[in-house]
C-alpha cells in the first residue's frame, strides 16, 4: 500500500497490567478538543481475556466528553518471531500510515490496533489473517484472536471513559490485505456487534456467506459450513446480511493469497481454483459478488482501476465518506 506519512507529535503513555493504576491515578481533567495526536499502550492482560498488547491512537481534534465509534484494524506486520517487530509494525500502522490510520484522523475517532504476533517458525499460522490453523488452535496464546481483540476493545472502552473519551457500543473494523481479511472473517463471526466495515486487497476471496457450492461444502474459511461446530454459536445471518460493508479489489490486483499454503490448504486451493477461478479480478470476484446477491447478504463491491494491490487516495477518501455515512 502506498504510505501516507504524516509529521506526527505522539506523546506515548505505557499501561500495562501491573502499573495500570498508577497510570490511571496520574489521569487529569482533559480538554474539549485534543490538542495534539496521542499513542498510547496498554499491556496484555490474560485475565482479562488478551494475551497480547494493543495501542490506542487518539489523532489531534478528538472531542472528549462525546461518544465516538471506535476504529479498529489488526496488525499486518509480516513473519517474525520477536514480538517487539510486531509492535513496531502496529504502532507504524497506528500513527504514520494506513487506511484505519487515514479514516481515523480525517473523523476525529479513537483507533485501536493489536499488537498480534504472526511467528516465522510456526509460519502455518496466519494469524493476521485469521485463517482456519488459528482459529482452530486450542491451549495457545493464538488461541480464539477473535474473542481477544473483543476483550481488548472492551478493555478500551473502560480505559477511554476513564480519560473523558465514552465510546458507542458498537464499533468500525477495517483493513486491507491479511488486516483486510481479518475484518472480513471477523465480521461473520461477530457480526451484530460491529456499526460497518470494510475490507480490501483480499485476494478477492472474502468468506462466503454460504454452506455449500454445487455440493462442495465449504468450511472456515471459505464459507460457513463448520462456523458453529468451531465456535460454539450460530452464525447470526440477519445481522451478518444487514450489516453495512464495503469488499474492494483492485483491477491490476494479482496478489492471491489463496496460492500460499500458510492461508489456504490445497485442499481449499483446489476448491478455489475449481469453483470460482484462478483470475482474481474479474473472474474470481465477480463469481464471489454474485453468491453473495443471491444469498441476500448486503455488500458493496467496488473494482477500482488502474491500481494493483494497495490503496491511493481516491481509496482512502471513499472510505472515510462510507464509515462517516455510519457515524450519524
Amino acid at each position: 500500500m502506498k504510505a501516507l506519512v504524516y509529521l506526527l507529535v505522539i506523546p506515548i503513555l505505557f499501561g500495562c497490567s501491573s502499573n495500570l493504576k498508577k497510570t490511571e491515578s496520574a489521569v487529569v481533567a482533559l480538554p474539549q478538543v485534543r490538542a495534539t495526536d496521542t499513542l498510547m499502550k496498554f499491556e496484555a492482560r490474560p485475565a482479562a481475556g488478551f494475551n497480547f498488547a494493543y495501542l490506542v491512537y487518539l489523532p489531534k481534534g478528538t472531542k472528549s466528553q462525546s461518544q465516538n465509534y471506535l476504529m479498529v484494524e489488526t496488525n499486518n506486520s509480516g513473519l517474525n518471531d520477536s514480538i517487539e517487530f510486531h509492535e513496531r509494525g502496529a504502532r507504524y500502522a497506528a500513527s504514520k500510515s494506513g487506511v484505519a490510520n487515514y479514516v481515523s484522523k480525517k473523523l476525529q475517532i479513537p483507533l485501536l490496533i493489536p499488537i498480534f504476533p504472526r511467528s516465522e517458525t510456526n509460519w502455518q499460522y496466519y494469524t493476521h489473517a485469521l485463517d482456519r490453523d488459528v482459529i482452530l488452535s486450542k491451549g495457545s496464546d493464538i488461541e480464539r484472536l477473535d474473542l481477544q481483540l473483543l476483550a481488548m476493545i472492551g478493555d478500551a472502552r473502560k480505559q477511554l471513559a476513564k480519560q473523558g473519551y465514552p465510546l458507542k457500543e458498537k464499533f468500525f473494523i477495517t483493513g486491507f490485505s491479511a488486516s483486510g481479511t481479518f475484518a472480513n472473517r471477523f465480521s461473520i463471526l461477530h457480526p451484530e456487534l460491529i456499526q460497518a466495515t470494510a475490507s480490501g486487497g483480499i485476494n478477492a476471496m472474502p468468506i462466503l456467506p454460504v454452506s455449500e457450492i454445487e455440493g462442495q461444502p465449504l468450511n472456515y474459511p471459505l464459507g460457513i459450513a463448520d462456523l458453529q461446530q468451531i465456535t460454539g454459536k450460530p452464525v447470526n445471518m440477519k445481522a451478518f446480511s444487514n450489516l453495512p460493508k464495503i469488499l474492494y479489489m483492485g483491477a491490476l490486483d494479482d496478489n492471491d493469497a489463496v496460492a500460499f499454503d500458510d492461508a489456504y490448504s490445497q485442499e481449499d486451493r483446489e476448491i478455489v481454483y475449481r469453483l470460482m477461478g484462478r483470475q482474481l479480478v474479474p473472474q474470481r470476484w465477480q463469481f464471489v459478488e454474485k453468491v453473495y446477491l443471491k444469498s441476500g447478504v448486503q455488500a458493496d463491491f467496488r473494482t477500482y482501476q488502474n491500481i494493483g494491490h494497495g490503496t491511493d487516495l481516491k481509496i482512502n477518501d471513499d472510505l472515510v465518506e462510507f464509515f462517516r455515512k455510519y457515524s450519524e
